[in-house]
């Protein structure tokens, strides 16, 4: 049977509109931290990171999500938001001026650091926690009227390795159900609908296996009204399957590639607008045959 179409959007940023669904958009990602599970201290230093931007957008990146804080498994000290701050803004604000008009999203739960992000030109706030874990964020992306990536996220970091076993029957329906209060959480803050984007949140409070009816059932999420955005890119649950071509043993983070493509590719075909990477050319060549196959199951 043909694949189902993918809906179209007009994602409505701080000062542009970006169309969704006629071809998948991918995010690159820039981490400015120390201790990222994928690329922890690789561009720490700012002038590095502008050269990994640049790079990205060279491959064919359509955005930028630049982020200061890890969100590791396990990670106990939160960041504060100044020191957050010295880490994104010089790198944001030198990707700007290296090449204006590029579409950052800031990825931050934190209120303070997303109004000062979006004054210094970012165009989209990528809030991993959905307006959880920072009570002005809703009101501040409201005001700021730029567009919103809102994840789906069980506990918090620190909470995951002891969270309950979710049975795989019940995954789609809490992210579903936990998503929807999110949308309506957004347009009580004022947030318009057509600012947001919805994320599963692979890996966000679910273990390994856990991922896998997420990303079977992906087109469910469609019921939600929104487009959808996917962040597969090296993640643990792929390194867990990969252990049975790997000795015994979780692939490690440099070994995810493929699997990553895989993964990515599965979720454009479910309706993914967007992939959220860290590789950005295998994921730009690989959404382009998925939008092809999309086509094509769309017209015969």
């Amino acid at each position: 049977m043909p694949f189902e179409s993918r809906p179209s959007f007009d994602w409505k940023l701080r000062t542009r509109t970006l169309a969704l669904g006629a071809e998948t958009l991918v995010m690159g990602v820039l981490n400015v931290t120390p201790d990222s599970f994928s690329d922890g201290g690789h561009y720490l230093c700012s002038e590095k990171a502008v050269q990994r931007a640049l790079h990205m957008l060279d491959e064919g990146a359509a955005l930028l999500d630049i982020g200061g804080e890890s969100t590791r498994p396990g990670k106990k000290e939160p960041l504060s938001p100044q020191q957050e701050q010295e880490r994104v803004l010089p790198v944001l604000e030198a990707v700007l001026h290296e090449r204006p008009g590029t579409i950052v999203s800031i990825d931050t739960y934190h209120a303070a650091t997303a109004r000062i992000a979006v004054a210094a030109g970012a165009e989209v706030v990528n809030d991993v926690s959905g307006l959880q874990w920072d009570a002005a964020m809703a009101s501040a992306c409201a005001a700021l009227e730029c567009g919103v990536v809102l994840m789906h996220t069980r506990g918090r970091p620190q909470e995951w390795r002891s969270l309950p076993e979710l049975p795989p029957e019940e995954v789609v329906p809490l992210v579903l159900r936990d998503l929807q209060a999110t949308v309506q959480r957004a347009r009580e803050a004022g947030i318009a609908p057509q600012r947001m984007v919805l994320d599963p949140g692979f890996g966000f409070g679910k273990a390994f296996e856990e991922n896998y009816p997420l990303l079977a059932r992906l087109s469910e999420l469609k019921a939600l009204g929104c487009p959808l955005l996917a962040g597969t890119s090296r993640k643990s649950f792929l390194g867990r399957t990969l252990a049975t071509v790997h000795g015994g043993v979780d692939a490690p983070v440099e070994a995810r590639l493929h699997a990553t493509v895989a993964s990515g590719t599965a979720a454009v075909l479910a309706g993914a607008h967007i992939l959220r990477v860290h590789d950005v050319r295998p994921a730009v060549e690989a959404a382009a045959i998925a939008d092809e196959v999309l086509r094509y199951g769309r017209t015969q």
